[in-house]
């Protein structure tokens, strides 16, 4: 039994969807007698190309015309010939097994034959881009000074490997992925030819998840009405194909905007019950925080997004609800778990984390979750015309709602030991790294052991006092209290202890080293570290 995608493949110009300025041109091209001897066909897997490619050549050689037609009958036998892939003046290679030198020779000793059937010998090399660069150098001449009889079709799904030389000596045409609409059209007239009842949020779900590929999309439905005895619902597209419903996708990123941090875990967790591939779910999201990225620079949903006439209207209301820069943090987070996938690795946790990295950023003190923070106020600032004019307003632009301190002064975030232990190498001293590279050397040493009343504990290990009473010189207790403000939000006391006796307080009263001192003390010690290292 014929597969449908090869059964409903399309036999003229007059049924190719989705690829109108490269049939115009063909279209002129055979009119006006122009047709070129070498063309390339290239665009992603699945859009029309080998088909394309026997339009071609059935507008060339078709018996039912008195010479090349743009409009072949495709009842004639030469026709019938080329559609079923026994045409004698056809020839089609699959240059992903056929790619050596051996094989372009063969090709070069048959073309001088006369085509036995029509006009044109017709070579249609498909995955064009695989032929070895002996094989391609064996093709030169022939391309470039063929036989009047001869015609070749190269179809490539990686263009750029095609050899420059190669791209020269044809007329390249570029096939774009077809739109949803398209796809859904084709999806229903192939649906009423074969029978089969399936919703129209089906096929839209069909279309969505072939990603622009009619053959993906049409060997979808075939799969499906086999599975179903012809009865295709939204739910069993679903299970087969592991998308995930624009609904929810919505869904979660509303749960972002409230920053209902636990109920998009529980989502998260019913999806993964209910079978969902949560590395699909990843991609989709991507792709939808895409959508929203493109609604909030356009202004309007553009036509090209793979969207139902439904979804466009919540697609517009949630790119005015959520805020850019989380749109671009949650993207860079959920980067993090398509490499993981890509590893083999769970997608889950760095989804999970990346959901709780957006809805409570004062819990993230990484520098990038501090950017995010930053922005995040500066784009409420700038919505609601210019600066707070009070504190109140203050108040109500910071990322977590903050009750009122006595004095009318917003409280500020909380934190705890383990968030400031954390950030420390990477947040903290990076940030004192900025103000001064000696001072973050020396605290590079120390380990926060206590946070309570405001005030943070440093312990140095035994044996680094030098760096201990460099660090409690006011100026550098200072830097480090102005980084630990920057990433914590607040105002911390700095208590520094020695591993060997507790209890030494930050103060100048230790005789400071000017920084160049430092720098030269520190020069020294990896110095000395570099000989050591030498010898052993």
């Amino acid at each position: 039994m014929t597969a449908l995608y090869r059964k409903y493949r399309p036999q003229g110009f007059d049924e190719v969807v989705g690829q109108e300025a490269v049939v115009r041109t063909l279209q002129n091209a055979i009119e006006h007698d122009q047709v070129r001897q070498a063309y390339l066909f290239s665009g992603p897997r699945g859009t029309g190309k080998t088909s394309m490619a026997r339009i071609l050549a059935k507008a060339l050689n078709c018996a039912g015309t008195p010479g090349p037609s743009a409009s072949p009958d495709k009842t004639c036998p030469v026709c019938l010939a080329i559609a079923n892939g026994t045409s004698l003046d056809v020839v089609e290679m699959d240059a992903a097994s056929q790619r050596g030198i051996d094989d372009i020779r063969e090709i070069r000793e048959r073309v001088v034959l006369q085509p036995v059937e029509g006009r044109y010998k017709v070579y249609i090399l498909d995955e064009a881009h695989q032929l070895t660069g002996a094989a391609w150098n064996a093709l030169l001449k022939l391309i470039e000074e063929p036989p009047p009889h001869l015609l070749f079709v190269f179809c490539t799904t990686e263009l750029g490997q095609v050899i420059p030389t190669v791209r020269s000596r044809c007329q390249t045409f570029a096939f774009q992925r077809p739109r949803l609409a398209e796809l859904v059209t084709l999806l229903r007239r192939v649906a009423e030819g074969e029978g089969i009842q399936a919703q129209d949020s089906a096929l839209s779900l069909i279309a969505r998840a072939a990603r622009g590929s009619f053959r993906d999309a049409v060997s979808t439905l075939d799969q499906l009405a086999a599975a179903t005895n012809s009865s295709i619902d939204a739910q069993a597209v679903l299970q087969l194909v592991g998308a995930v419903e624009e609904e929810s996708l919505l869904r979660l990123c509303d749960m972002v905007v409230d920053q209902d941090t636990a109920g998009a875990l529980v989502f998260i967790e019913e999806l993964a019950e209910q079978g969902q591939d949560l590395g699909r779910l990843v991609t989709d999201l991507l792709e939808h925080l895409r959508h929203l990225l493109l609604v909030q620079h356009m202004g309007h949903v553009p036509e090209s997004l793979p969207v139902t006439e439904e979804t466009k209207e919540l697609l517009r209301q949630q790119a005015n609800q959520l805020a850019e820069p989380t749109v671009l943090r949650l993207i860079d987070l959920l980067a993090v778990a398509v490499d993981d996938s890509r590893q083999g690795g769970d997608p889950r946790l760095p989804l999970e984390l990346a959901i709780v990295k957006v809805t409570r950023p004062h819990a993230d003190l990484s520098r990038e979750s501090l950017a995010h923070r930053v922005e995040l106020l500066e784009s409420r600032i700038s919505a609601s015309g210019g600066p707070p004019a009070n504190e109140e307003e203050l108040a109500r632009t910071e990322l977590e709602p903050a009750p009122r301190a006595q004095g009318g002064e917003p409280e500020a975030p909380h934190i705890a030991l383990e968030q400031v232990a954390d950030a420390w190498q990477r947040s903290v001293v990076e940030a004192v790294r900025e103000r001064s590279i000696p001072v973050a050397s020396l605290l590079s040493e120390a380990t926060p052991t206590v946070l309570a009343d405001d005030t943070l504990t440093l312990e140095f290990p035994a044996g680094t006092d030098f760096h201990r009473r460099q660090v409690a010189e006011p100026q550098n207790i200072g830097l480090l209290r102005d980084a630990l403000y920057e990433v914590t939000g607040r105002r911390l006391a700095v208590v520094l202890e020695s591993g060997e006796a507790a209890g030494d307080v930050a103060s100048a009263d230790d005789e400071p080293l000017a920084e160049e001192d430092v720098f030269s003390l520190l020069k020294e010690t990896f110095d000395a570290e570099e000989v050591e290292a030498d010898e052993s």
